[in-house]
């Protein structure tokens, strides 16, 4: 009778152990997942609209080019370089008074006064607009030709095309 009673109490220090082990591994899941969740719907993504591509090439074979970015992301981003058809432009300048908002003049033009050069901060919901002259070698032949725009970030590269259009007067 002892035998059986002993028998009884052994089992249940083996399923009262297992308890245990199973409410604490559930404990420690359910902690894991609140400190992704919490550390997941605190992060902020970077994101752009890269909108509104086009190059120009008039009689004479001077090309410009214009693209619209639009930070619509929740953090401020820092546009590292902008190429075109995988060629760099150099010159970057930030002249405001030409257009109406922020306007990005891509030029080899001596500074003026409010300009700046890269890197350019973008703020969360603020768009700029950059203008390319002489974007890459581009010249009449390629009229109608697909060249791509590339915009590089911090964390990011946007990728845009458009065909080379015959500027109109």
């Amino acid at each position: 009778m002892i035998r059986i009673l002993k028998n009884r109490r052994a089992l249940s220090t083996v399923v009262t152990t297992l308890i245990i082990l199973v409410v604490s591994i559930l404990l420690a899941s359910v902690l894991t997942y609140f400190a992704i969740n919490v550390v997941s719907t605190r992060t902020q993504e970077e994101a752009l609209s890269v909108t509104n591509q086009h190059i120009w090439v008039d009689n004479a074979g001077v090309a410009v080019g214009a693209i619209m970015i639009t930070n619509t992301g929740g953090r401020d981003v820092v546009i590292n370089k902008i190429t075109v058809r995988g060629q760099e432009c150099t010159g970057l300048t930030v002249d405001d008074t030409a257009l109406p908002g922020d306007v990005l003049l891509f030029a080899d033009a001596p500074a003026v006064a409010g300009t700046e050069t890269v890197p350019i901060v973008l703020s969360s919901g603020s768009t700029i607009s950059i203008f390319i002259d002489s974007p890459d070698s581009i010249s009449t032949q390629d009229v109608g030709l697909t060249v791509a725009f590339t915009v590089f970030t911090s964390q990011a590269m946007y990728y845009k095309e458009t065909n080379v259009q015959a500027a109109t007067a």
